[in-house]
Order: structure tokens, then C-alpha cells, then sequence
């Protein structure tokens, strides 16, 4: 990893109700520099300002106070749409993020066009076929032998990894897992969580994910961070990352 953030947020603040009696600061002054190559695990309770932090840098929440740069470069007021060509998320709902009426492929092929300018051309789908049934034979529940199946018909399991593989393909700067194991059973979780942490490794992606799961929180990634009431209150990496334990977890982040 550099010395230089890829991304960073400077005193980022957000508010509800701005200029009113009710106004709520949602994020309070949020400081953090994320590295190439960081795999970073957010842990906080409901209303602690995660989902708000991803939507702070995904775009789709303006910033009230603050910068955000992307690589050095403020984009702090680049639109979503924009910010796309750099930043993918995953949800936790397997239906969104997909479009349920393309085939498995189809849905690769227009993930791989994401920020290209897109004429009336020939798809070239045929193509891609191998390069697609490689792509999701790295995914552990069949999807290469669905590349022809509407998304619609695809268990949540699929769609979800479906979802991960389109949210990866174009090696995005920076990856937001929103929670995406959350929707799934416990096998399922598991198996995806472990084809996240090596296509994250084996390509040297960048990401950070919200999680409920401490297992997943202890298990994977190499920066823990917990968030409480939009703050963070801790950042823990290298030895410190690897001393916690589901035994001192809550003594670390209570304390």
C-alpha cells in the first residue's frame, strides 16, 4: 500500500433538518483515509451512521460540511452517476443491482460497459461467453451454468453473487458491500463471504463493508472500524486488528 489515501474524508458532517429545531447531525465530523488494498469491516449499531457513511461516498447523499476526495481530487459535489465509473456497491436486498429480465450474462456484459458511452452497436455477448463462464465459475453455487437464465430466476444466493461479480468486473476503485451476506442463509453467507475475501485479495481491491456478522468482522478484512453515533471511535489495524477476539470485542469497542 502507498502513503497516498485513495480515499479520503475530511471532517465530513451531514445533518437532517438542517437550520431547523429538529436538525439531527447524522455524521459528525468523520476523518478517514482509506489505502489501495485496505479491506476494511464497519461495525456499529442500527442508527450509528453506516449506511449514511456509504451513501456520504457513493454519492448519493450530499455532504453538509467537509471534503471527500477520490485519489487526491475533490468530488465532494460529482454526481452519483458519475462517481459510478469509480465506486461499486452491493446491497443487501439480492434484487437490486441486477436487472431481473437479462440473463446472467447480459447483466455482465452491461456491468463491463459501466462509464462507457453506449451506441447502437452489436452486443458481441457470444464473445464474452467463455470469459463469463470463467468469471462465475469462481463462485460457489452453479452460477456459470446460469449465464443464460433471466436474473429473475436466479436463487438470492446467485443474484448476490451475481450482484458481487458485476460490482467487481471493472476493478472499481473503490468496492461498498452494504451488508450484502445479510439477505442469505448462513451457508450461503459463509461461501460468499469467502469468494469476497479472495477476489479481493487475488486482484488487490479496495473495499469496505458493513457488517452485523462480528464472525465476519474478526474473520475477514485487515482494518476494523466501528462507527457510534457518526462517530468513529475506533480504527484498528496490524497487531491491534489481530488482538481482538470475539472475548474482548465488546470490551474494546464499549471502551
Amino acid at each position: 500500500m502507498t502513503n497516498q489515501p485513495i480515499l479520503e474524508l475530511k471532517h465530513v458532517s451531514t445533518y437532517v433538518n438542517k437550520n431547523t429545531p429538529d436538525q439531527i447531525k447524522i455524521l459528525n465530523d468523520i476523518n478517514l483515509s482509506v489505502y489501495a488494498g485496505d479491506f476494511i469491516t464497519l461495525l456499529g449499531s442500527n442508527g450509528a451512521g453506516k449506511s449514511t457513511l456509504f451513501n456520504v461516498i457513493a454519492g448519493n447523499l450530499a455532504v453538509d460540511e467537509g471534503q471527500v476526495l477520490l485519489k487526491g481530487k475533490d468530488i465532494t459535489h460529482l454526481s452519483e452517476e458519475k462517481r459510478t465509473k469509480y465506486i461499486s456497491r452491493v446491497f443487501q436486498d439480492p434484487k437490486l443491482g441486477t436487472a431481473p429480465r437479462m440473463t446472467v450474462a447480459e447483466n455482465l456484459l452491461l456491468a463491463e460497459k459501466r462509464g462507457q458511452r453506449r451506441g447502437l452497436r452489436l452486443r458481441g455477448l457470444n464473445k464474452q461467453a467463455d470469459k463469463f463462464e470463467k468469471l462465475t465459475s469462481t463462485m460457489p453455487n452453479g452460477l456459470n451454468q446460469r449465464l443464460k437464465t433471466p436474473t429473475g430466476n436466479l436463487s438470492g444466493g446467485q443474484r448476490q453473487a451475481l450482484s458481487f461479480l458485476m460490482a467487481t468486473i471493472k476493478r472499481p476503485d473503490i468496492i461498498l458491500l452494504d451488508e450484502h451476506t445479510a439477505a442469505l442463509d448462513p451457508k450461503t453467507s459463509q461461501e460468499l463471504m469467502e469468494a469476497t475475501q479472495q477476489r479481493i485479495t487475488e486482484d488487490k481491491l479496495t473495499a469496505l463493508m458493513i457488517t452485523h456478522h462480528l464472525e465476519d468482522a474478526l474473520n475477514y478484512g485487515n482494518r476494523l472500524i466501528s462507527l457510534q453515533n457518526g462517530s468513529v471511535t475506533n480504527d484498528l489495524r496490524g497487531a491491534e486488528r489481530d488482538a481482538i477476539t470475539m472475548d474482548n470485542l465488546f470490551t474494546v469497542f464499549e471502551g
